[in-house]
């Protein structure tokens, strides 16, 4: 992999692990690795999100679903406009929260969708962390209003508001939270954190994980000597406090991940770890600090009972292949463009190849969902989803 680097990203990365060298240093020379993946993605001024970079599209390091077409957020509305349609019945107002919102092309997508389809929608709040991306967010939605009048519905907040009614979208938002990793040595788990050698960031094991903190698969499993995988406090925590917070209404979040079972499978040996750099995947999590986004695999096994355990009525799972056809996006793609016109549906329908394809991102990426106090049926999930990962008694 040859990426050539200006003297600016250079200097930059080099910073940011100074500014980890001398937190490891301070802590006596081992941190954990959710501490490293917090400073690398969200250092002030320094983290990948937090610096000012182009992160996402062609020229960016991932191409996320919304990005790819519109017909995602389209699909989506076919879920939403129930469940607002019934928050309104009971007095309410119509609003969508999002969480992390990217370029904000998800939104604009929906709302245009809504424009389309007559709905009035009162609110479009945006929760973003990244100011250079909560600006490219206004830019764009703001440049949608040279055809429609849409910009006016947004507004951008520091944090989730309590009791929220309505409906809170994430897309590729639980992925990039920081998580821990753990090891398997001697028949027990550690804390496999990052430590200097000459340096260098390097890999070093720490003390014993706490049984309390270990899923119980991780505690019953048959794991080989040097087993690493990762655990996610932080991620369920931010769950529970989102469906805390979800007073009556939807949460809907698409990214990629496998239940439990699949998660900690014994063959998966190195966990989900993974780097990310001008479209190029890369093993070292150390790689280019600040340049490089750090993911892991969502656990939703773990993600649907934290839901639950704030009083979630029920929770979905399904792939996102099975999400979007169930919302009706052929029939949408039908709809803003005709098969028999190459030239123009061709464009759509190699999109459509990506977002469906089990090759692409129809399989492992998942669409999951909870609800409270809501009785509408959701187009997207209608269907028979993945074992053991809906309703409160199948887990």
């Amino acid at each position: 992999m040859d990426i050539t680097l200006t003297s600016l990203e250079t200097e930059h990365s080099e910073l940011l692990k100074a500014k980890i060298a001398s937190q490891i240093v301070s802590r006596g020379g081992w941190i954990p690795f959710s501490r490293y993946m917090e400073m690398a993605l969200y250092e002030p001024g320094m983290g990948y999100y937090s610096a000012g970079a182009h992160k996402l599209g062609a020229g960016g390091d991932f191409t996320t679903a919304p990005e790819l077409s519109p017909l995602f957020g389209a699909a989506i509305c076919s879920t939403l406009i129930p469940v607002l349609e019934g928050l309104k019945a009971q007095g309410l107002p119509t609003q969508v929260l999002e969480f992390g919102a990217g370029t904000g092309k998800l939104a604009t997508s929906i709302l245009g969708r809504l424009q389309d389809l007559d709905f009035t929608l009162d609110r479009y709040d945006i929760v973003e962390i990244s100011p250079d991306l909560a600006q490219r967010q206004q830019e764009r939605i703001s440049n949608a209003t040279t055809e429609r009048n849409i910009s006016t519905q947004c507004h951008w907040l520091n944090e989730l508001p309590q009791n929220f009614k309505g409906v809170i979208l994430a897309n590729e938002v639980i992925d990039a939270i920081p998580c821990d990793a753990i090891i398997f040595q001697n028949g027990f788990w550690y804390w496999h954190g990052v430590s200097l050698e000459d340096g260098k960031l390097i890999w070093k094991t720490g003390l014993p994980v706490e049984q309390a903190l270990l899923p119980e698969t991780l505690l019953n499993g048959n794991f080989s000597e040097g087993y690493v995988t990762e655990l996610h406090t932080p991620a369920n925590a931010w769950m529970r406090q989102v469906a805390h917070h979800l007073n009556a209404g939807l949460f809907l979040t698409f990214d990629y991940g496998f239940p439990e079972s699949e998660y900690y499978h014994p063959q998966r040996l190195e966990g989900t770890l993974m780097a990310h750099h001008r479209h190029h995947a890369i093993q070292d999590p150390f790689h280019l600090p600040g340049l490089c986004d750090l993911t892991t695999h969502v656990e939703w096994s773990q993600i649907a009972r934290c839901a639950l355990a704030e009083n979630a009525d029920d929770v979905f799972l399904t792939n996102q292949a099975a999400y979007l056809l169930d919302a009706g996006i052929g029939d949408i793609a039908l709809e803003i463009g005709d098969p028999g016109n190459p030239e123009t549906f061709l464009p759509i329908s190699n999109s459509l190849q990506k977002l469906l394809s089990e090759a692409e991102m129809g399989e492992l990426f998942k669409a999951f969902a909870f609800s409270k106090n809501l009785d509408q049926l959701l187009p997207g999930f209608t269907l028979e989803d993945l074992p053991g990962l809906r309703g409160r008694n199948r887990l």
